[in-house]
Formats: C-alpha cells, sequence, structure tokens
C-alpha cells in the first residue's frame, strides 16, 4: 500500500474535483481512497509519502507515437510532411530489432520521466529481414514499465502504385493482415488492468490501398481491437484524396468504414464543419499533436470546435523526428497556446488542457473506465508533481503552476501502483544505459544508409 498525502489533488473526474490539500491511496495496484486532507493513520502503508508541495494528477496518456523515429531526430528539419517522409523513408528502411528496441525503451523512458504511464506506438514501418520488431517493443515497454498501447501499422501502396513511400518498405496486402492478425494473438491483453493492448493501425490515405483499410477495419471488429490511422494532417493529403478519391479525407475514412467509437485519428486538423459533424455523430476521437503539428508547419487542430461536439480528444507526442522534445507534459501548454491562437484566450482552459492529457487520451484509447483520472477502483496510474521549486514560485494555482509554467520535476510516477519515477529518476531502467543503447542504434542505422 502506498499512502500519498500533504499534496493539491486534481482528480480529472467528471465533477472536475480538487483538492488543495489532499490525499491518495493506492493499494494493489488501484486507487482505494482519495480525497482532502491527511489519509489517517487507519491504512497500514508499505510507504507513506509526503507530497507537501506537489500536485497528483492521473498519469497523462499519449495517444499517437513513432518510437522508432527517436533514432532519426534533427533531420529534415525545415521539410512539410510529404517532403520530411521522403527523405526519411530511405533512412526507415534500414530498421531492425535491435534499433527499434532500444528507441521504444528510449522513449518510453524519456516520457515516463515527464509524466506519461500510457503510451501508444504506430509503427508502420517493417523491412523485410528486420526481425519480430512487435517483439521488440513489447519487450521494451516491459522494461521500462508503462502501459503500452503498441498499434500495428502497416502500409502496401508504393510509390508505383501512386503512394507516396518508396516500394521496398512496403508491404503486400495480405501480409500486412496476416501479421497484425498474429500480433493481436501474441500480445494483446483484453483484461481490465492490461499492460499491452494491441490497435490495427494502416498508416494513412496516401500509403494505404482501400483494400487494406476495409479488410484491417474488419478485422479489428472480428477481433473486438480498436482502429488508429493518420488522417487530414496537412493539405497536401486533403489534395490527395480529392484528386485521387474525390473527397475529403473524413468522407474517404467513412466511405471504407473508418468512423466510429472504436476508431481514434491523428491529427485531423484540416476538417470543415461537415467533417467535425461527422466524426461527432459517430464518436470517433482524435488524437491532437500540437507540437509536431507546428514543427511540420501542418496547421493548427480546430480542438475547441471538437469539444464542443462532444468528439474524444487526446494528446499525442508523434514521433521524435517531428517533435525532439517528445515530452508529453508540455504538450499541455502547447495544445492551450494553439486553441487560444485560432479561437482567443477564452478557447481553452489550463484545466481542459489536463484533461486532453489524461482522461481525453483514455478515451480515446477506450480505457476511461480503468485510467485517466484519479478514482476510486481505477488503476493506480499517478504523477506527482514538484512545484516548490523558483520555476513555479508565485503562481498559486497548481494546475495552472503545470500547464502554464515550466515543465514541473516528477516527485513520484505510479504506473499500476509501481513506482516507475521515483525523486525525479528511472527506477526501472537505466537511463545511462538508454542513452548508450539510442546512440549505437543511431550509428547502426546511419552506417547501414551510407553503404
Amino acid at each position: 500500500m502506498i499512502v500519498i498525502e500533504n499534496c493539491a489533488v486534481a482528480t480529472v473526474d467528471a465533477a472536475g474535483t480538487e483538492y488543495a490539500d489532499g490525499h491518495l491511496v493506492v493499494d494493489a495496484g488501484r486507487i482505494v481512497a482519495v480525497g482532502p486532507g491527511h489519509a489517517g493513520r487507519r491504512h497500514r502503508s508499505v510507504r507513506r509519502v509526503d507530497g507537501t508541495g506537489c500536485l497528483a494528477t492521473p498519469g497523462l496518456v499519449n495517444t499517437h507515437h513513432h518510437l522508432y523515429q527517436w533514432a532519426t531526430r534533427g533531420l529534415a528539419q525545415d521539410d512539410g510532411l510529404f517532403d520530411w517522409l521522403r527523405t526519411l523513408y530511405p533512412i526507415w528502411a534500414a530498421l531492425d530489432a535491435e534499433v527499434v528496441a532500444a528507441t521504444t525503451a528510449a522513449g518510453l523512458g524519456w516520457l515516463a520521466l515527464h509524466g506519461c504511464t500510457t503510451s501508444t506506438d504506430h509503427h508502420y514501418i517493417h523491412p523485410r529481414g528486420a526481425g519480430d520488431l512487435m517483439a521488440a517493443q513489447v519487450g521494451a515497454a516491459a522494461e521500462v514499465g508503462l502501459r503500452f498501447h503498441p498499434c500495428r501499422g502497416s502500409m502496401d501502396l508504393g510509390a508505383a502504385q501512386g503512394g507516396l513511400p518508396p516500394d521496398g518498405i512496403v508491404e503486400e496486402t495480405e501480409a500486412a493482415l496476416v501479421a497484425t492478425e498474429e500480433a493481436i494473438d501474441r500480445f494483446h491483453d483484453p483484461a481490465d488492468d492490461a499492460m499491452v493492448r494491441v490497435a490495427v493501425a494502416p498508416c494513412s490515405p496516401f500509403s494505404v490501398s482501400g483494400k487494406l483499410m476495409t479488410e484491417a477495419a474488419a478485422l479489428a471488429r472480428r477481433r473486438s481491437v480498436r482502429l488508429h490511422t493518420h488522417l487530414a494532417e496537412t493539405v497536401d493529403e486533403e489534395e490527395y484524396c480529392q484528386r485521387t478519391h474525390g473527397c475529403t479525407p473524413v468522407e474517404y475514412a467513412e466511405r471504407l468504414g473508418w468512423l466510429g467509437p472504436d476508431v481514434w485519428l491523428a491529427h485531423a486538423v484540416h476538417l470543415d464543419d461537415t467533417a467535425l459533424d461527422r466524426l461527432a455523430a459517430t464518436g470517433t476521437a482524435v488524437a491532437h499533436c500540437p507540437s509536431s503539428n507546428a514543427r511540420l508547419g501542418a496547421g493548427t487542430a480546430r480542438v475547441r470546435d471538437l469539444l464542443d461536439r462532444g468528439v474524444p480528444v487526446g494528446l499525442g507526442v508523434d514521433g521524435p523526428a517531428s517533435q525532439e522534445a517528445n515530452q508529453l507534459g508540455p504538450e499541455l501548454r502547447q495544445a492551450l497556446y494553439t486553441a487560444r491562437l485560432r479561437g482567443g484566450p477564452a478557447a481553452l482552459t489550463a484545466r481542459e488542457a489536463l484533461a486532453l492529457g489524461t482522461i481525453g487520451g483514455a478515451r480515446c484509447l477506450g480505457r476511461a473506465d480503468q485510467i485517466g483520472s484519479l478514482e476510486v477502483g481505477k488503476l493506480a496510474d499517478v504523477a506527482l508533481w514538484r512545484l516548490d521549486g523558483l520555476g513555479h514560485a508565485g503562481i498559486a494555482d497548481p494546475v495552472a503552476a503545470l500547464v502554464l509554467g515550466p515543465p514541473a520535476p516528477l516527485e513520484l510516477l505510479l504506473v499500476g501502483g509501481e513506482p516507475v519515477v521515483t525523486d525525479g529518476a528511472l527506477r526501472t531502467v537505466d537511463e545511462h544505459e538508454l542513452v548508450r543503447r539510442t546512440r549505437r542504434a543511431h550509428r547502426a542505422l546511419t552506417r547501414k544508409v551510407r553503404r
């Protein structure tokens, strides 16, 4: 049992309950008490944490990522999405299981150090002879100790068929479907407290055939897993869909069976009112990636309009090659700023930004009953942020301090009640070893490309 007390608490429950001086009790991996004041001495405690100067929130939920990109950060710095992809596809063609394991561990370790307890990953590059990339990812996530939702991605529409990727890195349609179902068989856990859940995730309209999109959706629904893809990220994509399919990206997705309460879409930047209404009517969720969209000059998503229509919206870091900071905590502030640039100072509040990064993300992943808020019975995925340093001095509102202030150091990060970060340091893996492995992976990848 762990008792955390003397801290501010933002539960992010439906009522927005907060305590200026509260406590949280964790037992057997779940929250068993949360409330004002001290927990009292009635609880037998394995560990009692003094949270003075801290804010307890739900752990952050990252709804979109490409962890393999950790080995190619800082490249194509001034390109838009399509040119950025054309630059990086040939490098990613040299990926193997060792590189993927190293980059997954590094990315998840860094996310943990900044308050993330659950992360997705959308891996759609599967070079021939690369080894067991899914197993490499799942093993790395277990090493770090984060809850992990790997999305088995795929591409079957190469340049010869009118797609964007080089022909050498796309899969055959049937092979992609078979490998996706194998990933579900091997790794998906439907249990309430699952550490690993698999989603079906063809990459995008410009890299995947309509046949693969349609059959992937049927596969996901037959196996009761969720669906994920990129959609409406750039003007180039809009033009591609109009030219190739004679419709908008959202119309194309709906035609293929890719709208619904089991779907969450990455980016969804370029949406007209009709598209917004279709997402709302179908219960389709959105992974908002504000920093990546800014880095690539893709545009600003209509988050306020999405929320006002009842669309579930979570936050995503996106790949480290288009968001080199790779931190979800600062995305709270970036989401707020981006919304206000589009809609003015009332477009998004600090508490709404925190909700995007927690319960909003849980809704995207179909796990709002288990994670995303601090409520009795939910899994004990908890971030305890230290706000009593110089960087946050003078901000009386702890939620505003977390969202608007500088990145807050972590006092404690629990995943299912297990400490992953304490006193600002990873406890599950050696951070220095992650650095060495990542540098080795980067060198190995760049050597292959030079040959």
